[in-house]
């Protein structure tokens, strides 16, 4: 989902040489992981008013503008710089969301979008995927997909922050290590405890549910 590739390598040398298709074609690799990230962190409410689509666009703009900046000082592989400035570009927009509605979106925590065909998402929610799927089936999914966003919503931030990263954004250990300034021995760790405390999250729900006559 974040190209890190020996071909990435290949167009990174042609933008640098200044050849407009190289440009277009390494931006246009890594649109799906802006994306995901930027759908996985918008607050639903902003999510409302603000289309997904937008915001990866001018996430695009933005790095092709500072493209020739980050060519003579790559401090970031090229799939994580673009990650880092959509999530610079999510907390400005909540941020001027809040002042210019006079409303706090901080109310609530953010939730992932889940449901944008984000398979990853789906198969960790352990929701239904039949072709032909039934009334009852449709129910179950539903209140599978309910469960899971709620686990998501009580996990403590940094949990919740792994999570997001490996399972919807699908950035890998180092990847996330980087990001998160720890060793990838660290990083593990950390996604280890996120997804037995998932695992207990929703074995509290179920339990709920079942006790529920």
């Amino acid at each position: 989902m974040w190209p890190n590739t020996s071909e990435t390598q290949e167009l990174l040398a042609g933008a640098g040489k200044g050849e407009p298709a190289a440009v277009n074609e390494l931006f246009e690799r890594h649109r799906t992981g802006i994306r995901n990230m930027v759908q996985a962190r918008m607050d639903q409410k902003l999510a409302r008013r603000v289309d997904a689509s937008d915001v990866v666009q001018d996430v695009l703009l933005e790095a092709s503008q500072r493209l020739a900046d980050y060519l003579r000082d790559p401090k970031l592989p090229f799939g994580l710089w673009l990650r880092q400035m959509a999530h610079d570009r999510i907390i400005d927009l909540h941020r001027r969301h809040r002042v210019a509605r006079r409303r706090s979106l901080d109310r609530e925590q953010q939730r992932p979008a889940v449901g944008h065909g984000d398979k990853s998402s789906l198969e960790l929610a352990a929701q239904l995927r039949d072709p032909e799927v039934t009334p009852a089936a449709a129910t179950l999914r539903k209140e599978l997909h309910e469960r899971f966003v709620e686990a998501i919503d009580r996990l403590e931030d940094e949990d919740r922050e792994i999570i997001l990263m490996r399972h919807f954004e699908q950035l890998s250990n180092s990847q996330a290590a980087e990001l998160l300034g720890l060793s990838q021995p660290a990083a593990g760790m950390r996604h280890l405890r996120a997804l037995r405390r998932l695992r207990e999250i929703l074995g509290e729900t179920a339990q709920d549910a079942s006790g529920i006559v």
